[in-house]
Order: structure tokens, then C-alpha cells, then sequence
């Protein structure tokens, strides 16, 4: 577990908008309004298909980690899956929203080789919420950039010893409320996805040339501006043999309704271009997804089919509409320099 870095020196606590609910639905029950006081029914599911849009959940039999197998603190929610194959291993990385703290910590979980899901504890808790866990491979190295919106930063760490312990190495941008941080690399440069507002409808690009920055917006961004039905990340980047997929929340009237991909087709240092491809995942109205499904991790098989971690609210969620308090975009911050 990595030790806590503190956040920078005067870190605003503003929470406004979207930020308000989330923090309502990350306190625990007893402190709840009443109008949010059910039990968050999130659970993580592992699913295969054909292709990027085969991938919609088989009921019951895809369920892979629930709120239950969490044993080491009491969890109210289980979401945000990142799936892992390397070495022989499959490992999911999510976020455990710890019911005491009221904080999003990062969990890990092992297939067993039996059919089967193992929780093996939490691998990253810090002093303020985490969620989101983006972990990826880069010359040699594993690295993990959680959401840090909390405190105003996308911070980027790296595995001392892979799975299950990280350092912190630097921030990579700081200044605003950055949701979902999704950074890739294509065509010999590092890109990321952020998103920014309050209503969860404006989506940012950063571009650099390595990893630990200097990050700089991209000429074009926001790439989405005030549609809260496709700015949210819903997951990495996929590469298929027609380039790059972008997956975004439809967070239009309701959080995490669905899944939907897009098409990346010009993605330069000065131009971004996208085409719609369609739902990828879709509420099932019964079960564990009953009501919603905000997240996909899709990975390649040797064979060419895919494997997917997946998320998905189960009926005892309440509905939280978008819409219920006054928002305003936020800033979209700063970039911090390499190695800072």
C-alpha cells in the first residue's frame, strides 16, 4: 500500500454541482439525506465477446465482485474496473468506496483460475477520494493514475512492486476538478482525456510528449462542450484495427445510464475528429445492472475476441438526476512540468 502524499498546500474542498451528489453518495448511510439513503447496489462484472459491442453482460453469470467479497473494510460500493492480463495473471482494479471513511480506496481482485474472483485488499488509500483506477504498462513499468478530483489534481504513480504496491511520482496537471483521467499513447505521443465540469458535460484534451509531461491542452479541446450524453470517460482507449475508441457515460438526466463508443479518426497535434459507433452497454432492468451501466475495460485475446470488465447499479440505487442543483463549467487547470 502506497504511503499518502498530502495534497498541495491550500487545496480548495469546494464542492459544487455534481460534486455535492457524489459526495452525498460517498457518505455513509446513517449521514445521508433521506431522499439518498438507500444502498448503493454498484458490482463489477467480466465479460466476453466477439467484439466491442457483443460485450453486453450475460445476467448472473458475468457477476465477478460485489460489495460482499470486500473484507477488509466495510464497502458500500464496488465500480470503476480496470482488467489486467499480463504474465499469466488476470487481475481487476476498481474502486472500494469504504463506508467508515466515506472515501473511494483502490481494491484488487485475482482470478483464481477456477471460474472464479479473489478480493486481495486494497492496494492504494490516500487522504482523499480515489476512484477510476487507469493502470497501464509503459517502457517497462506500471503505472496507475486514479481520480484524484478532490484535490484538484490527475496524479500519476508507479507499481514498486506490481500488483500491489505504488508510489507516487508526480502530478500531471493540477488547478480543477479533473473526473476520469484517460491518458493513452498513439502515433509517439501521450494523450488524455479529462473531464471538467460540474454537470459532467464538458470533455478536455491534453497532449505531451512523455508521460510525466508537460501536459498542454489540445488546440480543439473541449472536444465535447455541454453534453452530458458523451463526455464522461467510461473506461481506456481501445486500439482495433481501424484506430482508436474512445468510450464515454451517458450521464444525461441520470449518472451512468450507459456506455457508449466513439470513434477517434483524425486525432492530431492540432485537430480531433469523432464518429459515433454507438451503446455498449446498456442497463438490463433486472439484476445487478438492473438500472445503469457506467464503465468498460475492454481487453484483446490472442484469439481476436475480447474480454471486458464492466460495472453496473443494481435496482437499490436511487435515481440521482444531473439536473437537480444549479452547475457551472470549472476551470480546466494547469499542466505541471516533468518530474515535478
Amino acid at each position: 500500500m502506497t504511503d499518502a502524499v498530502p495534497p498541495r498546500p491550500g487545496t480548495p474542498r469546494r464542492l459544487i454541482g455534481g460534486h455535492v451528489r457524489d459526495a452525498l453518495l460517498r457518505l455513509p448511510a446513517r449521514l445521508q439525506p433521506a431522499k439518498v439513503r438507500h444502498r448503493q447496489e454498484w458490482a463489477i462484472g467480466v465479460t466476453t465477446g466477439p467484439h466491442l459491442h457483443a460485450l453486453q453482460p450475460n445476467g448472473a453469470e458475468a457477476l465477478a465482485i460485489t460489495t460482499a467479497e470486500i473484507d477488509d473494510v466495510p464497502a458500500d460500493i464496488v465500480a470503476d474496473p480496470f482488467l489486467i492480463c499480463s504474465g499469466g495473471r488476470r487481475l481487476l482494479f476498481f474502486e472500494v468506496l469504504n463506508r467508515r471513511s466515506g472515501r473511494g480506496e483502490i481494491g484488487l481482485a485475482e482470478h483464481t483460475g477456477a471460474g472464479r474472483w479473489r478480493y486481495r485488499g486494497r492496494v492504494l488509500v490516500e487522504p482523499f477520494h480515489l476512484s477510476y483506477p487507469h493502470v497501464f504498462h509503459h517502457e517497462g513499468c506500471w503505472y496507475l493514475v486514479p481520480e484524484t478530483a478532490e484535490v484538484e489534481q490527475v496524479r500519476l504513480y508507479r507499481a514498486v512492486t506490481f500488483p500491489d504496491r505504488w508510489e507516487y511520482v508526480t502530478t500531471l496537471l493540477e488547478g480543477g476538478y479533473f473526473h476520469d483521467a484517460t491518458p493513452f499513447r498513439h502515433q509517439g505521443r501521450w494523450w488524455m482525456f479529462v473531464e471538467t465540469s460540474s454537470a459532467f458535460d464538458t470533455l478536455r484534451l491534453y497532449v505531451a510528449d512523455a508521460l510525466t509531461g508537460p501536459w498542454r491542452e489540445h488546440p480543439a479541446s473541449p472536444v465535447v462542450a455541454g453534453d452530458a450524453s458523451r463526455a464522461r470517460p467510461a473506461g481506456p482507449v481501445v486500439v482495433d484495427e481501424s484506430g482508436p475508441i474512445r468510450f464515454s457515460q451517458d450521464c444525461l438526466g441520470d449518472y451512468g445510464r450507459r456506455v457508449d463508443a466513439w470513434r477517434i479518426v483524425e486525432l492530431t497535434p492540432d485537430a480531433y475528429v469523432e464518429e459515433p459507433l454507438g451503446p455498449v452497454l446498456t442497463a438490463s432492468g433486472v439484476g445487478w445492472n438492473a438500472t445503469g451501466m457506467h464503465h468498460v475495460c475492454p481487453v484483446r485475446r490472442p484469439d481476436g475476441t475480447w474480454e471486458a470488465a464492466v460495472d453496473g447499479r443494481g435496482p437499490g440505487r436511487p435515481r440521482i438526476p444531473t439536473a437537480t442543483m444549479n452547475v457551472r463549467p470549472i476551470r480546466s487547470g494547469r499542466s505541471r512540468g516533468a518530474g515535478s
